[in-house]
């Protein structure tokens, strides 16, 4: 009688558990983000840490797309348009989460800025994965390699959600905004200095929004030229 050969468990996990290729895993943490938007505009009390954990979601996200799936997108050919026009939807969420992590949920306007940010992502998320015609779409069609992506990235992830406190989460990076950014603070800021004195604190990009969260005319000039 032939012995049965045996399988280590961690051939075993492996063979449960492949790492989903990275259009899947980009549409769950669509999912995930959404169920924590709807959790917090039914939650109560204080609200900083959903807040946060928002925040750090939203930006590990970003970094993923950015650093990995967005790159893979255009050297494969998916339309530079499209891959700007994504990379800018990105920055003007992140100058809303900039505003966030330096306000509390009981300032004024906050929860309301919740809300338009949780509206700006739903705007992303539908073009993103637009059937046909937005940038998992193209992918697909450019026969980008999902699931190396997905490995990568899965790796990569796992080593944001350790590495980001959601108490102490970093500023974001922007892309197509870095020339508008870099107008607002000056290089003084740099310095931690605003340029008018050595005691007054550097302008916060997120003045570019009104109060409302929506951004004043000449950050909206900027995201039409930027998209063209």
């Amino acid at each position: 009688m032939k012995a049965k050969t045996k399988t280590s468990p961690a051939k075993n996990s492996a063979k449960r558990n492949p790492a989903p290729d990275a259009i899947a895993m980009l549409k769950a943490d669509h999912v995930k983000v959404d169920g924590m938007f709807k959790k917090y505009e039914k939650a109560t009390g204080d609200k900083t840490k959903l807040a946060h954990e928002i925040c750090k979601e939203l930006i590990v996200h970003t970094e993923l797309e950015e650093q990995i799936f967005y790159p893979a997108c255009t050297a494969a050919g998916v339309e530079e348009d499209l891959m700007d026009e994504a990379q800018v939807e990105h920055d003007g969420a992140k100058v809303m989460i900039i505003e966030l992590l330096g306000k509390q949920p009981d300032d004024e306007y906050y929860d309301a800025k919740v809300k338009v940010l949780s509206e700006y992502i739903k705007h992303h998320v539908k073009e993103e994965e637009k059937p046909g015609e937005g940038v998992f779409a193209k992918a697909r069609k450019a026969k980008v390699d999902v699931e190396a992506l997905g490995e990568k990235m899965a790796t990569k992830k796992e080593e944001l959600v350790a590495k980001y406190n959601p108490e102490k989460l970093p500023k974001p990076e922007f892309k197509s905004f870095q020339e508008a950014f870099e107008a607002n603070i000056g290089k003084s800021a740099k310095n931690g200095k605003s340029g008018k004195g050595n005691d007054e604190e550097a302008p916060d990009p997120a003045n570019d929004l009104t109060p409302m969260g929506e951004p004043r005319p000449w950050m909206k000039n900027k995201i039409a030229r930027a998209a063209k």
